[in-house]
């Protein structure tokens, strides 16, 4: 009877001890306030200067997402581009990105104007990429949710003009 107890006293703990290292290890990672809802899985830096850092040193290009929290539209593309795996594995291993709720002094990243939202690429250079743009003519870096397609393209794009400029 003693070693019967003893026996379930032990699979209790163990069963006790690894919930709670699973509790810790989801505890530890702290919250990423940073992705602002765009991604938690994705490494994100807190300013364009941060950004154009890591770009240069890490010879990834910068993926800048110019957004309001208050902007149904942006809402909505945030929705579509946290949902779609291929963007976030790419978010998160080949660019540096940043999300920002304000402009930058650097004109060149509002080249037909400060409207949101706005996804536009640096490259390690730190050439701002203007040719690299959205479906619309009148809001060039502009993108909707159904667009996402659209944007991987993009994302390839600046990854394959990095191979063949530098």
């Amino acid at each position: 009877m003693m070693l019967h107890s003893t026996l379930a006293l032990s699979l209790l703990l163990i069963a006790f001890t690894s919930n709670l290292a699973m509790a810790i290890k989801k505890e530890k990672r702290a919250p990423q306030t940073l992705s602002r809802g765009w991604g938690d899985e994705i490494t994100w830096v807190q300013t364009y200067e941060e950004g154009l850092y890591q770009a240069k040193k890490s010879n990834k290009p910068l993926m800048v997402i110019h957004h309001l929290e208050d902007c149904q539209y942006c809402q909505a593309l945030k929705k579509a581009f946290a949902e779609n795996e291929e963007i976030q594995e790419m978010a998160q291993n080949n660019f540096i990105m940043l999300n920002l709720m304000h402009e930058t002094t650097d004109k060149n990243l509002s080249p037909d104007g400060q409207y949101v939202p706005r996804i536009m690429f640096v490259d390690p250079s730190l050439t701002v990429r203007a040719d690299i743009t959205g479906r619309y003519s009148n809001r060039l870096y502009t993108y909707e949710p159904q667009d996402m397609i659209f944007l991987i393209e993009n994302m390839k794009k600046a990854l394959r003009l990095i191979q063949t400029e530098l």
